[in-house]
């Protein structure tokens, strides 16, 4: 099934605009179409059309927006490359491209910056895109194993756009801010959407505090996309009770309770959201109908019907999943998807996604995320989800993060451990905070959940770009 070129369009309906807004500078989309334009033509002449993987070494940005939709445009399949990989890890990306795009496109003359590969057929920029064929090659965030390549096609893309549009509107004037990694697809997933829906993106290359704060608080943004740490530092900083804000999108990992309840203490909408790569971004949301004046849910989180959780399951929090979407609980709690938002290629023989992760199915349908099942730490036989005990830490006001995982132990076959940052790691003697932090926990949890060593660090615990706590190297 073939569609409307989303650019083409979006500049026909909508020529001046607002397409792109970055520190560099703003395009309208008849100035975005117009680039993209030029930017295939110089890539088709280079040897790159239907069929070729383009990849996108570029900083995220004006440039990275054209080659982007050079692309797309051409029937092409981008492939964007994260500049903070090691160069080994740079070039075996590069070595499945066809062609490298190393520097921005000349948009007219000379082809400088490109590093070729095999080259692939020629074309001419499209009006309309298959659904069926392959838009982007993204590489997963690598929390668990090596990060590994996924192809998602234009109809892929599409269904996300529009299941994401039901669960949080898409109006006219939105303006969402993305200052993910434009290499993974929580931050990739915006620049579709807005070119989809003709709405405005606000691209930062990355997550700057003061950067980011200035937007929310004076460039009209309706929705920002964020991870736990980023929203924490926002918070901090000062940010409430944003004028237009419709809500932050919250995902990259398990939100404590601590935490939402600051962001609803400071007006500041939150809507959770979990998905992965090999489902285009968003599998389960919060609808932005579900939020109340005060950003709480209006209908229960995790079945308490206050729509608080409870102490004992802080991170149980239940979000519908989309329209579009297909969620199941396989029966030893993995979490099964399938739908058009799932890539081909990510199916098992049995026709769903096994997505690695735990979770559970409430009487409404909603999902709560439990956690990874390859991190299950199993302690004296029983099974301890790490993202639980993290939120219980979480919610204490001396702990800023914390990070759980399974010590091999003669006694217990694995000891549950956690490493935690403090708010203020000046304050108070190091045997205190850790005894009272046990003394936390047991509050909250059963005793073989509680962790049998917690040690204290001062600095900032591993993750990925975009924002996914690194557990496997916590040890």
């Amino acid at each position: 099934m073939q569609v409307d070129g989303w650019l083409e369009r979006a500049a026909a309906t909508r020529p001046a605009h607002p397409a792109l807004v970055t520190p560099e500078g703003v395009l309208s989309y008849e100035q975005l179409h117009a680039d993209a334009r030029a930017a295939a033509a110089e890539l088709e002449g280079f040897g790159a059309g239907t069929g070729a993987r383009i990849g996108i070494a570029l900083p995220a940005g004006l440039d990275f927006a054209r080659a982007l939709h050079a692309c797309l445009l051409l029937g092409a399949a981008a492939v964007p490359v994260d500049l903070r990989l090691s160069e080994p890890e740079r070039d075996a990306v590069a070595s499945r491209c066809d062609v490298v795009l190393a520097e921005p496109v000349p948009l007219a003359g000379a082809t400088r910056g490109f590093v070729s590969g095999g080259g692939a057929g020629r074309s001419g920029a499209r009006s309309r895109h298959d659904l069926d064929a392959s838009a982007l090659v993204m590489h997963t965030s690598g929390t668990s194993a090596a990060p590994k390549p996924v192809e998602l096609t234009y109809g892929n893309l599409l269904w996300s756009s529009l299941g994401s549009a039901v669960a949080l509107g898409a109006p006219d004037d939105e303006r969402w801010l993305c200052v993910l990694p434009l290499s993974h697809m929580g931050g990739l997933s915006i620049l579709v959407r807005s070119a989809i829906y003709a709405t405005t993106a606000l691209v930062h290359e990355r997550f700057e505090l003061d950067r980011a704060l200035d937007a929310l608080q004076r460039q009209r943004v309706s929705v920002v996309s964020l991870v736990a740490t980023t929203l924490e530092r926002l918070l901090v900083a000062g940010l409430e009770r944003v004028e237009g804000l419709r809500c932050v999108l919250l995902g990259g990992g398990p939100a404590g309770a601590a935490l939402l309840e600051r962001a609803r203490a400071a007006g500041v909408p939150v809507a959770l959201t979990y998905g992965l790569t090999e489902t285009c971004s968003q599998v389960a949301t919060t609808p932005v109908a579900a939020l109340g004046g005060d950003g709480r849910e209006d209908g229960p989180g995790d079945g308490t019907g206050d729509g608080r959780a409870s102490p004992a399951q802080p991170t149980r929090r239940a979000v519908p999943p989309l329209f579009c979407t297909q969620v199941r609980i396989a029966p030893d709690e993995e979490i099964l998807v399938r739908g058009p938002t799932v890539a081909p290629g990510a199916l098992a023989p049995d026709g769903w996604l096994h997505t690695g992760d735990l979770g559970a199915l409430d009487g409404a349908g909603r999902l709560s995320v439990l956690g990874r099942r390859a991190e299950t730490i199993i302690s004296g036989g029983e099974n301890v989800a790490p993202a639980e005990v993290e939120s219980v830490l979480e919610s204490h006001p001396l702990v800023l993060e914390a990070g759980v995982y399974g010590v091999e132990d003669p006694q217990w076959g694995e000891a549950v451990s956690a490493v935690v940052v403090l708010r203020r790691p000046g304050d108070g003697d190091g045997t205190e905070s850790v005894e009272e932090l046990r003394a936390h926990c047991a509050r909250s949890l059963a005793p073989y959940k509680v962790p049998k060593r917690i040690s204290l660090s001062p600095a900032p615990l591993p993750r990925t770009r975009s924002g996914k706590l690194l557990r496997r190297e916590l040890g």
